[in-house]
């Protein structure tokens, strides 16, 4: 028997990179996990392949009115221009400020580290991304490596879409089995 874990997914209202939402949160399903989305506003937000509009998703819950406590572990997906709008989103940044500061597992891929930057909860952390956000990463004072996955402490970073098997795979394993097992499974 699974016991059930409460995972949330912050995203912005769009710029979503749909693959990094969507197989994450099969995994995690299929994990026999909850996924819950987390977005700035209600309503629905709307997913992208690369540039172009794909499908959208509702939101359960708005990250203000979220609260740490209830979650087990965090993923942020990627997307241009969906951490760019969390950046300036005070709640959002908030919210993954106190969860990187709880130990839960957070998990960010592609370009999702800059809401990490702008939380400033990188320094002194092995971190990856997509290579054009690697010099915003180091100017946090992370040490930034071009790695499928990296697991560092309680963050969990991956590069591109390529790499969500490798994602996923750390991720669950931080959810299930804790995140000193997930560094040891890189």
């Amino acid at each position: 028997m699974v016991d059930t874990k409460r995972i949330a997914f912050l995203v912005a209202a769009e710029g979503i990179e749909r693959a990094e939402l969507v197989e994450p949160w099969a995994a995690v399903e299929q994990a026999g996990h909850e996924p819950v989305l987390l977005s700035p506003d209600s309503g629905t937000v709307q997913l992208f392949e690369h540039l172009d509009k794909a499908d959208t998703r509702p939101v359960d819950t708005v990250v203000g009115d979220a609260r740490v406590d209830d979650f087990d572990a965090l993923v942020l997906p990627g997307g241009v221009a969906n951490p760019d709008a969390l950046r300036l989103d005070g709640d959002a940044v908030a919210f993954v400020r106190r969860f990187v500061e709880s130990g839960k597992p957070v998990a960010a891929i592609c370009h999702a580290p800059w809401t990490l930057v702008e939380a400033d909860v990188l320094r002194g952390r092995r971190v990856t991304s997509w290579p054009s956000v690697q010099t915003d990463i180091r100017n946090a004072g992370a040490d930034w490596v071009d790695e499928t996955v990296v697991v560092d402490g309680n963050l969990i970073t991956s590069r591109k879409p390529d790499d969500i098997p490798a994602f996923n795979n750390a991720l669950l394993e931080a959810v299930d089995h804790g995140l000193s097992s997930a560094a040891a499974a890189r």
